[in-house]
């Protein structure tokens, strides 16, 4: 079940939300797990056993950890340290057995090595909620959280359905105080639902219809590909993956909001990065906090001189495209964004300075107005091997050729292509993808987005903007039902992840 279908809309979310504001607060979290256990068994109901199968074991590794492991004058004793490696190992081997085994066993049968092998099914959301269990586990062993009070409230943490899916990752730290006790207001039901409507909106009335122009343009082979034709086809999947996946987390951080709970935010305008380091700040912000502190700071971060942090910083990266998926291409996006990432680093360092890279001081950068279309630039780069998942990596140089201007189009191709973009729908999706893009550009227009109605505020000034807000996401709404109705469909592009 995805939140952009006619079922989750009309039927799931309606109910789910009856059953969690009606219950007395004491019930609040018993119907949100039920709700959430329903909403992930819905399309695979074996593998909700998996899930709490395996937080069953971390609740029960959490609490085995020693009193005294997490004291911070203190070493960690060998049995905190064991009970921890046993549940971070447990939960990669899940994570590797369902996620790159089918990868691994054709690489194998690529070298001639011809064997039997039954395909193994891909639990929907399977990195994300496993990157939530282990950072439990480390934050509880670390001290920075608490273990959850009971095996309910620590499954609720891990299966709680906005987030479920495709995060944005939590930290049980982040949420351990609102699974206890959270107020639930109807300020938080309109302003819930004002953020799911614009997710929701994001999702079908523009990455929907830019998706069936970047299917259409890297579904051809490159060399008939011409370089207006290859640009747009770029764009529009660069577009496509921000609002699906933004429009996402707008819709997560709603439904959240509507049963109470607080989640970060987990996009700040990416595309307007001036540089690459500045872009992986803002975008999947979550995931990029995880790999720091679960990752780069233990690899020993930027504390060991220069060449050590680059080379932190590029396996850091190397391993989140890893992450992304089993497949070549997104070790290499991986890669490459580990490159320009510690490029960008060296570059900032001043010559001649032997500190570390974090304390050197740095070179002033470019104008805004270079530096943003450049890092754009770059991302799009990216993009394009990100995209090409089911053919060899050829086929991503090929297309960067054909964006080059090295091959020509042919007629049909063309043809195709002007009548594409004559279609009103897909125009109307550019150029709401633009001017969204550029939106954060005036800070209006982030109140608009984040600024809730101070409970102690005037009638006279609370009253219209409550009213305007309303108005808008009931609109918001509508447009994304109806063309969720005469549309087709699409998944979320990190559902696979």
């Amino acid at each position: 079940m995805v939140f952009s279908s006619i079922l989750f809309l009309t039927l799931f979310l309606p109910v789910a939300l009856l059953l969690c504001t009606a219950v007395p607060p004491r019930f609040r979290n018993a119907a949100a797990l039920l709700a959430s256990l329903v909403f992930y068994a819905w399309g695979a109901p074996t593998f909700v056993l998996v899930l709490v199968a395996t937080s069953c074991l971390d609740y029960l590794l959490a609490h085995a950890l020693p009193p005294d492991s997490a004291t911070p004058t203190l070493p960690r004793p060998p049995r905190a340290r064991a009970t921890l490696a046993l549940g971070v190992a447990v939960n990669l081997a899940i994570l590797l057995y369902f996620k790159y085994a089918n990868f691994f066993v054709d690489q194998l049968h690529a070298l001639g090595l011809d064997f039997a092998w039954t395909r193994v099914a891909l639990p929907i959301g399977i990195s994300f909620f496993t990157f939530q269990k282990i950072s439990y586990l480390v934050d509880v062993f670390r001290g920075d959280a608490p273990p959850a009070r009971s095996f309910p409230d620590y499954l609720l943490y891990v299966a709680l359905f906005p987030q479920l899916i495709a995060g944005p990752i939590v930290r049980y730290g982040d949420v351990a105080a609102q699974i206890r006790s959270r107020r639930l207001a109807s300020e938080d039901l309109l302003q819930g639902f004002w953020r799911f409507s614009l997710g929701l909106a994001k999702k079908v009335l523009l990455a929907n219809p830019l998706a069936a122009l970047a299917d259409w343009a890297f579904a051809l082979p490159p060399a008939d590909l011409g370089p207006l034709a290859a640009w747009t086809g770029a764009l529009a999947y660069a577009f496509q993956i921000f609002f699906d996946f933004a429009g996402y987390s707008d819709m997560a951080i709603g439904l959240g909001r509507m049963l109470g709970f607080r989640f970060r935010e987990n996009f700040d305008a990416p595309y307007l990065s001036p540089s690459i380091t500045d872009f992986w700040r803002r975008w999947h912000i979550s995931l990029g906090t995880w790999m720091r502190e679960y990752l780069y700071i233990p690899l020993g971060g930027n504390r060991r001189g220069p060449a050590r942090t680059y080379f932190n910083l590029w396996l850091t990266f190397l391993l989140s495209g890893l992450w992304h998926g089993a497949a070549w291409n997104f070790l290499v996006w991986g890669a490459y964004h580990g490159i320009l990432l510690t490029l960008h680093r060296a570059w900032r360092r001043r010559p001649g300075i032997s500190a570390s890279a974090s304390a050197a001081p740095a070179r002033p950068g470019l104008p805004d107005v270079l530096a943003i279309p450049a890092t754009f630039l770059l991302v799009l780069i990216g993009w394009v091997f990100f995209r090409i998942a089911d053919a060899p990596l050829s086929q991503a140089f090929a297309y960067l050729a054909a964006m080059a201007g090295l091959h020509a189009a042919t007629p049909d191709v063309a043809a195709a292509f002007a009548a594409q973009m004559a279609n009103p729908v897909l125009l109307a999706a550019f150029a709401g993808a633009i001017a969204t893009t550029l939106l954060p550009l005036w800070p209006c227009t982030r109140a608009l987005r984040d600024a809730d109605v101070p409970p102690a505020a005037p009638f006279a000034v609370a009253a219209p903007r409550l009213l305007l807000r309303s108005a808008l996401s009931a609109l918001l709404f509508l447009l994304a039902l109806s063309g969720l109705a005469t549309g087709a469909f699409n998944p979320f592009i990190y559902f696979r992840f």
